[in-house]
């Protein structure tokens, strides 16, 4: 008689029941909601918020330098964490703590010690021979501080479950150090690379607390999404607020969901799986 299987959770309707009504609770509703909130003025009006000059320079702002900064902080992540894997050194463990450091900053707080670091006078800023505050360079450093937490512990547990035998072995076969990294690990790693990348700019793009100190919110130049919606909200042009927010999150998902597939295409082509 075959022996039944027990499950800790509940059954899978009642599972799936839990899952969608949460869901739509915490996703689908406020979506919807902003959705109708968006074209409550009719397309046109939806048009000509989104289309709007101010609105597209800082598009290029929140979307541009958030692709940027995630392709940083995936170059960077991924030997911050092969050191971290794969060496053991004094300080070690306090430098693994202070990468989750954004995590537990407040983001105000993180924008502030930026711009202190990075102004004209700050202790870094008056070392440099061009400026970063105030300029989209110092928005880029400020995104890409709080994305480099998810590229890091994203590629970490990935290095640590690859057996050094590879490497060992492709060096007995006569392979270079460069051909080892090329052939060998970076395809294993690709992966969890674009899915850090990924992680990286969707915190980037809705990132609001560490930027705008460090941007001077400078209108046509440094002016970020999200301030412009908050003005929009506080001048009560509540569907333009919405319009941009909706704008926003149709263009974040449509780059998220290319980046999903190339991730899935190239986990098929190196044979791993997703």
């Amino acid at each position: 008689m075959p022996r039944t299987r027990t499950h800790v959770l509940p059954g899978f309707q009642l599972s799936l029941g839990f899952t969608l009504f949460y869901f739509g609770i915490l996703v689908l509703v406020p979506v919807v909601a902003l959705t109708f909130r968006t074209f409550s003025q009719g397309f046109p009006a939806f048009l000509g918020t989104i289309l709007e000059e101010r609105a597209i320079a800082s598009y290029k702002n929140s979307f541009g330098l958030s692709l940027l900064a995630g392709g940083f902080d995936g170059v960077i992540g991924l030997g911050i964490a092969w050191v971290l894997t794969r060496y053991d050194f004094p300080g070690r463990r306090l430098l693994d703590a202070l990468i989750d450091l954004p995590f537990a900053l407040p983001t105000a707080v993180a924008g502030i010690a930026l711009t202190a670091l990075y102004s004209p006078e700050g202790w870094i800023g008056k070392l440099l021979p061009f400026k970063v505050a105030y300029t989209p360079l110092g928005i880029f450093i400020a995104l890409a501080f709080v994305g480099l937490p998810f590229v890091v512990r994203t590629i970490q547990p990935v290095l640590a479950q690859l057996p050094v035998e590879l490497e060992e072995a492709a060096a007995c076969l006569g392979a270079s150090r460069f051909l080892i990294f090329t052939k060998v690990l970076f395809p294993a790693v690709l992966p969890a690379v674009l899915t850090g990348i990924t992680l990286a700019f969707g915190r980037a793009v809705g990132e609001y607390g560490s930027v705008i100190f460090i941007a001077g919110n400078i209108a046509y130049y440094t002016e970020i999404t999200p301030l412009l919606i908050v003005m929009k909200l506080e001048q009560f042009q509540y569907p333009a607020a919405a319009g941009l927010g909706f704008f926003m999150l149709i263009v974040s998902f449509f780059i998220l969901f290319l980046i999903q597939i190339l991730q899935t295409w190239n986990a098929r082509r190196s044979g791993g799986r997703i």
